[in-house]
């Protein structure tokens, strides 16, 4: 009995290294990436393709573009993917960065209730805004230092309407990534600012339809960065720009480009190679 017991306890102690062993080997990396690669889809279709391609796994954490890269200077994350040009521009100037990649591109949309109380419909988001603003719509902001929430704000600059003498119960923060503030704006029947792959992989959209879309400033550019060893000695250097490289080849190009839903295409790459 008791030798069968000490097999048993060595054998599930063998077991145990094996599995921490394989674990360890395991190759993987970490990208800090805003909320709307992930909560679209587009990663789910990605990802899979670059680890059979690379043996690499990617670990995600999605948050906006503002936390993506504070994460990213702490040292947490190998590789940063987000979509506002000027804070990205800033980590690379602050030594955080090696280089800034440019991936791919979709636009942002205003959603808003289909009877559109604003009458905010048309090509001009910063006319929209102005009559959102004028009659006090529900509108719905992420409040997360996001690029979306960046981009919002840059908008309702251009159209003149100062927020922080303007805001009142009309206007609702929400400190939250793209697919919940659409759930919140679907449950207020408010206008909300978001990214189009996101909306259109969005089910919950209630009475809520696009309302302005089609104005060039309405443009939205997706980067890539990997994170600099020199700032942090263990970042995973090598692996990192396996990911970067493939993400802006020829082949993962054409992943991006053949991600669609109801056969509408999400993001559009364009990589500079």
């Amino acid at each position: 009995m008791i030798t069968r017991r000490l097999f048993c306890s060595t054998l599930a102690a063998c077991s145990l290294l094996a599995a921490t062993a394989i674990h360890a080997q395991e190759r993987y990396i970490t990208v800090s990436s805003t909320t709307s690669t992930e909560q679209s889809g587009l990663f789910g279709h990605l990802l899979p393709l670059f680890e059979k391609a690379s043996g690499i796994k990617v670990r995600v954490v999605a948050l906006g573009t503002g936390q993506a890269l504070d994460m990213a200077r702490r040292g947490d994350a190998d590789v940063v993917f987000v979509h506002d040009k000027a804070a990205e521009e800033k980590f690379i100037a602050e030594g955080y960065g090696v280089k800034r990649q440019e991936v791919m591109y979709n636009d942002f949309v205003v959603i808003g209730p289909k009877a559109d109380p604003a009458k905010a419909a048309g090509k001009d988001i910063l006319e929209g805004l102005r009559r959102i603003e004028a009659v006090k719509a529900p509108f719905v902001s992420r409040g997360d230092k996001s690029g979306t929430h960046a981009a919002e704000l840059r908008y309702w600059k251009a159209a003149g309407v100062d927020l922080a003498a303007k805001k009142g119960a009309w206007y609702r923060d929400t400190g939250s990534g793209m697919g919940p503030a659409l759930n919140t704006a679907a449950s207020m029947n408010a206008y909300i600012l978001a990214d189009r792959g996101t909306w259109l992989s969005f089910k919950n959209r209630g009475d809520l339809g696009i309302v302005v879309e089609g104005d060039t400033k309405l443009f939205n550019q997706y980067g890539v960065i990997l994170v600099n060893p020199a700032k942090h000695a263990h970042v995973k250097q090598a692996d990192g720009q396996k990911f970067i490289d493939w993400i802006v080849s020829a082949e993962g190009q054409k992943a991006i480009a053949e991600y669609k839903i109801g056969g509408e295409q999400l993001f559009f790459p364009n990589a500079k190679r």
